[in-house]
């Protein structure tokens, strides 16, 4: 997308933005429905294939079937071809067969498994499943195969590394088949993998033990005083009349920030953290001793250590560096935000006491005494096409590079849409996008960015171009109801389409780190850039228009209040989650921690005196240290706090800066995973990472 008058057109041609009435109306909607009809029968008619992906679209069941099996097949022969060289004479081209590999049959994989996400037939998302189950089924035998490992190894001990990439490359496949216990004796080896299946099975028992957890509380009206109407009439009731509910974030969450009886909100919050105490507390004990007995095992003092040694903090130590410099550095300010929460919370109830209950509502309260925001009415300001036509004129000015739709390109369902993304200047094609933006039955709901083939330089000399698709859960527009974005939805379409640009401007030569395929801790620091600029007035109005007439963006006044009640009471908010971060480093740090014991100990000391409320125990309802985030979930304040550095650093006083942008794309994003994420960063922004920007733009913006 590119100019005013390309910009017009699309408008015109999506039909999103201008309402008309009377007899316009119906002559719009004809039109419309006539050239609707038009586009669905040249889409019928042809279709057209995006050059250089092997991504396959519109597959049944039964060819999902038959393409995993000769997805397997083909590893099967390559990793036998690999296995049969003898370790004298293994050479680079011998090793690096496995990356090709790798490279030519992951746009195969994802053509197999992204069916369950998208499709809109049961059968194809059951194939999909499968497929998926039988694909990572053999990918983990090949994982462990020592046949193939002693060759990899003998070529890494010769060190003939052709470039960084490739030795980078050669040094993750050894440490990828040494985490398997490769390295190990056969007796060690096997408790290795009798381990990591135990820990798989009791990680999935917590998450099971939650999702089975039906726990609801019964309130009357007056108990739910402050709750919205629309709410009220979602909840079960009882034959006597009370309100049912669940012990779901999406009950839990409403009555802790809108409920004005502190006792519901107590006795809520109660109920919540009391969830699956005596079944998830043994469960998560039994966890972390096996997860420091298996990384002892691989040679490392904890589970900490083990889990933060392939990320950019490195050591356990250096992550509680960090969570200690954020937390003191904020302390002052959270303490000013708990002191107006307290007085608030006295004009409204009187003496009795602020607790951790409390924290949610009367942010709340605060907020909407002192920002004039109405979201709901914001709401209207957002249609999503003309937000999609910001991002686009945003990324094309930031970084070089042009969104074009393709017409006519294969799609799985109507509402996709797919774009060629290109250098601005050369007009080198870079990657593909699809955008599935909008809900329907059978799909994922919820937002992210999915990699359907890595970028890569073949054998043969050519490159394979990243594409990738977003998937979102929107409202669409029917009728005269236009698709609108919640400015929540606003931020985290910027924050996926940080995600789509970092995969499509990654330029490594082999595709293990290509796309997104980073150090974890440097994976979202893109996406979180990028959310800087909805808070900004000159983006907010490039992005806004109110649905009825877009020539009528966001006032200024409306722009500055979005501005500061971003960081409202972010220092308090910021030491919670802190609180948690600290909790899982030490249980994964240390042994035989009492983790009620340890809980009670932190609570006050990091929410500055605020005790743990009576009769919970957070750790039996915490899943993130069970699965996925295990000894990292300070990750996302790690990301938050480098992001903010590289945006007040290059970007705050220059937000449409191409020099800048290029610079970032050619620093940060274009390397990929095979070079250290703490360098790229240094060598864009001149010096090493800091934190002081994040605290900075906290502390300018509260109080």
């Amino acid at each position: 997308m590119e100019g005013d008058r390309q910009m017009s057109k699309m408008k015109s041609e999506r039909r999103k933005i201008i309402a008309f009435t009377g007899t316009a109306a119906l002559l719009a909607i004809v039109i419309n429905f006539a050239i609707s009809a038009f586009h669905s029968h040249n889409q019928k008619r042809r279709k057209k294939d995006l050059p250089g992906s092997e991504v396959r679209i519109n597959l049944s069941g039964s060819e999902i079937r038959k393409l995993a099996d000769q997805i397997i097949a083909k590893s099967k022969e390559v990793h036998d071809a690999v296995a049969s060289v003898p370790i004298d004479k293994v050479t680079y081209q011998d090793v690096i067969s496995l990356a090709e590999l790798e490279a030519q049959q992951f746009p195969l994989i994802q053509s197999c498994i992204i069916p369950r996400f998208i499709s809109t037939f049961e059968d194809v998302r059951r194939a999909s499943a499968e497929a998926e189950r039988r694909i990572d089924m053999h990918m983990s035998i090949c994982s462990k195969r020592e046949d193939v490992y002693r060759v990899v190894k003998a070529f890494a001990s010769k060190g003939e590394w052709i470039n960084s990439e490739a030795k980078c490359y050669i040094q993750c496949l050894v440490r990828d088949f040494e985490g398997n216990g490769l390295s190990l004796t056969l007796a060690k080896r096997e408790e290795v993998q009798r381990l990591r299946a135990q820990i798989d099975e009791l990680s999935m028992q917590y998450i099971r033990n939650l999702n089975d957890d039906c726990t609801s509380l019964l309130f009357s009206d007056s108990e739910l005083d402050g709750l919205p109407s629309e709410f009220l009439q979602s909840l079960d009731r009882t034959e006597n009349g009370k309100f049912k509910v669940n012990l779901r974030s999406n009950h839990v969450s409403p009555v802790l920030e809108l409920c004005k009886v502190g006792v519901t909100r107590r006795k809520v919050a109660q109920a919540y953290g009391q969830r699956c105490n005596e079944a998830n507390m043994p469960v998560l004990e039994n966890l972390v001793q096996l997860r420091h007995k298996f990384s002892r095992l691989l040679g490392y003092e904890n589970y900490a250590d083990y889990a933060v040694n392939s990320r950019m903090a490195k050591t356990s130590s250096k992550v509680f560096e960090f969570l200690e410099d954020i937390s003191t550095s904020l302390s002052d300010l959270a303490s000013k935000e708990l002191a107006s929460l307290k007085d608030l919370k006295k004009k409204e109830e009187g003496d009795s006491p602020f607790g951790i209950e409390d924290l949610l509502y009367y942010v709340k309260r605060a907020e909407e005494q002192t920002f004039e925001l109405d979201f709901g009415a914001l709401k209207h300001y957002f249609p999503l096409n003309l937000v999609l036509h910001g991002i686009f004129k945003i990324f094309q000015d930031v970084l070089g590079i042009r969104f074009d739709e393709i017409p006519y390109a294969e799609v799985w369902h109507h509402d996709v849409r797919v774009f060629s993304v290109s250098d601005l200047s050369s007009g080198e094609l870079l990657g593909h996008a699809y955008l599935d933006l909008y809900s329907r039955g059978g799909k994922y709901g919820h937002t992210c960015v999915l990699p359907l083939q890595n970028g890569s330089l073949l054998s043969s000399g050519v490159r394979q171009v990243p594409v990738v698709l977003l998937i979102a859960d929107f409202d669409k527009e029917v009728g005269d109801h236009p698709g609108l974005l919640r400015f929540s939805e606003v931020v985290n379409l910027f924050h996926e389409f940080g995600h789509v640009v970092h995969h499509i401007c990654n330029r490594a030569s082999l595709a293990r780190f290509s796309g997104l395929r980073v150090d974890p801790d440097f994976v979202e620091i893109p996406s979180q850039l990028f959310e800087n600029w909805c808070y900004e007035s000159s983006i907010l109005k490039l992005i806004s228009g109110f649905h009825q007439d877009i020539t009528r963006p966001i006032k200024d006044d409306i722009c500055m209040s979005i501005k500061r009640w971003r960081h409202s009471f972010s220092a308090l908010k910021l030491r919670q989650e802190i609180l948690y971060c600290l909790f899982d480093q030490i249980i994964h740090s240390a042994d035989n921690v009492d983790f009620l014991e340890l809980f009670k100990y932190l609570h006050p000391k990091v929410m500055l005196g605020l005790p743990i409320l009576e009769g919970t125990n957070p750790a039996s309802c915490f899943p993130h240290s069970a699965i996925g985030y295990e000894a990292a979930c300070y990750s996302r304040i790690w990301s938050k706090v480098f992001a903010a550095d590289v945006f007040a650093s290059k970007f705050h006083d220059g937000l449409l800066n191409q020099y800048v942008g290029l610079q970032f794309r050619s620093k940060v994003l274009a390397p990929g995973g095979a070079k250290d994420a703490v360098e790229s960063l240094s060598d864009f922004l001149g010096r090493e990472p800091s934190i002081q920007a994040f605290v900075d733009s906290i502390a300018l913006s509260s109080f």
